[in-house]
């Protein structure tokens, strides 16, 4: 038995010092991670207020619906960690808006209600990345159609065109833009994030029935997805934010959230750009399937 203490001690004593690396993705995560003997990992670390990629290949994204709320937070946060954005909607790049550097030029306009146009997009997407590859695809456009007097549309009032035309936009793009950028996905190990919604596991006293039915299917394609594309190193997460100070919520229904919302606020968009960044960092490199609520505590 001495004999064995003393090996131990000298095998101890002889291995060389546990190395860190820090992987901290925003203030509020900041943490550290014995990585031991693993190899150096691309991670990615706040200095100050400023977001730096610690990694000498420059990553990549495809963002839908970067023009406002959500999607232009986290267009902004990537931007401020050193990626570049490749940016796909129906509108037309704003430089004034999105100020992230090659702008225009990494814009691919598309109607993504049209899943006929989708294999277009894909090409045109795919020709910017030039072999390259995609790190990272977040599936962020999304539509949410009210009556002509701005009211709920429900499931009895809902025309069949309004279903077809959000599933196409909430649901069908999501799937065609991840079956079509596999390939690029696939030699980056990269990471699909799908925005759902808290509408889809609950009735929403503003979001219609349509938007609510194509954000639990989206849920659910998440995790099926996720099963799919294990194999090829491909990581696809799902987010669901509650209420979220954008353009559209006004003073009046933010007041009335509040309340019922356990932290009392609803939230920013920045906060929900955050999380997103988490699930497409090192960080969260044994991350997948999962649904993440954004909601200030209206799960519970």
């Amino acid at each position: 038995m001495a004999r064995i203490l003393q090996g131990f001690r000298c095998y101890r004593s002889s291995r060389p010092p546990r190395r860190y690396k820090e992987l901290c993705v925003t203030p509020d995560l900041v943490g550290r991670q014995d990585v031991q003997d693993r190899p150096p990992s691309p991670a990615v670390c706040p200095s100050g207020n400023t977001w730096r990629t610690q990694a000498a290949e420059r990553k990549t994204l495809v963002l839908t619906g970067a023009s406002r709320g959500i999607g232009h937070a986290t267009g902004k946060v990537f931007s401020e960690a050193g990626w570049r954005i490749i940016t796909c909607s129906r509108q037309p790049f704003d430089g004034a808006r999105c100020p992230w550097d090659s702008g225009s030029d990494d814009h691919v306009q598309a109607e993504l209600s049209d899943y006929r146009a989708l294999p277009r997009a894909i090409a045109e997407i795919k020709a910017r990345i030039n072999g390259g590859r995609l790190h990272a695809l977040i599936n962020n456009a999304g539509i949410s159609p009210k009556a002509a007097d701005g009211s709920r549309l429900n499931s009895l009032n809902t025309s069949v065109d309004t279903w077809m035309r959000v599933f196409h936009v909430n649901l069908l793009a999501p799937i065609m833009l991840s079956q079509g950028l596999f390939d690029q996905l696939k030699l980056a190990s990269g990471a699909i994030v799908n925005v759902a919604s808290i509408a889809g596991s609950r009735v929403h006293p503003f979001a219609g029935a349509a938007y609510a039915t194509s954000k639990a299917a989206l849920s659910c394609l998440t995790r099926e997805m996720a099963y799919d594309f294990a194999p090829y190193g491909i990581r696809v997460n799902a987010i669901a934010p509650g209420e979220i100070k954008t353009d559209i919520l006004s003073a009046e229904t933010e007041a009335k959230l509040a309340p019922i919302i356990p932290m009392s606020r609803v939230g920013t968009p920045d906060e929900v750009a955050r999380v997103i960044f988490f699930l497409c960092s090192e960080a969260a490199s044994y991350v997948t399937g999962a649904e993440v609520p954004i909601n200030g505590g209206q799960h519970v």
